[in-house]
């Protein structure tokens, strides 16, 4: 009870949330951190995802190339970046990036070929080209999938942008790796609490987001369809 009534003052205490190393500011670092991370990484591996689905080509090099990725171990592969590149958020960067490419890949490159064909042989049979079908027909009945890949992304990197902390000044896993190093675990328990925190509400706000864009997409892609045969 002791390490829990420690961890409890310690988040309590008003010196927590303010100034610099706060609270406050490691969770805006953090947040900071993992969208950069989704932002590099969904424009490197959905449109790669959507160019596969839509052509129907290169199913098996996505299922290696992701399988592959996700067999990497962060904490290795961040430690390897980390001698190469040296202190800074470099490293956790890349290795968060490695992190999220498989389910925004995945994401993408399932939904778009989730498509039903005869729905995309329509839209060409009103005069679409491929890039109008992608945008008006393809995307938006893919939206949902597309979304949920992002959606795992994200949670993957909130929850790994700890390791952030272990070569970087930065994000809510200071807290972590400063209290194992003084041997103080209120701080550590405090530091991973607020990550499981902010992966929580991160989660309902995603849900939110995907539920919506169940209900927005088949609409979407009929109404660009409209009129044909």
């Amino acid at each position: 009870m002791n390490i829990i009534d420690d961890t409890f003052a310690w988040l309590s205490d008003p010196s927590r949330w303010s100034g610099d190393g706060s609270i406050p500011q490691r969770l805006l670092e953090h947040v900071g951190v993992t969208l950069l991370v989704i932002l590099i990484a969904g424009l490197l591996a959905i449109p790669a995802g959507i160019a596969i689905g839509h052509t129907r080509r290169g199913k098996a090099f996505v299922i290696s190339f992701a399988g592959a990725m996700r067999a990497i171990p962060s904490l290795g592969l961040l430690t390897l970046v980390g001698i190469w590149v040296g202190i800074g958020l470099e490293a956790p960067i890349v290795t968060l990036v490695v992190l999220a490419i498989p389910s925004l890949l995945a994401g993408a490159y399932s939904g778009i070929e989730s498509v039903d064909a005869l729905t995309v042989d329509a839209a060409r049979a009103v005069g679409m080209s491929e890039g109008q079908i992608i945008r008006k027909v393809e995307l938006p009945i893919a939206a949902p999938v597309i979304v949920g890949g992002i959606r795992a992304a994200i949670l993957q990197v909130v929850a790994t942008a700890t390791l952030a902390a272990y070569v970087s000044d930065y994000g809510l896993g200071r807290f972590v790796f400063s209290g194992l190093k003084g041997g103080d675990y209120s701080p550590m328990l405090g530091g991973a609490l607020l990550v499981t925190v902010l992966a929580i509400i991160l989660e309902i706000v995603l849900a939110f987001v995907h539920r919506t864009s169940r209900h927005l997409s088949y609409p979407a892609a009929r109404a660009a369809t409209k009129g044909t045969p």
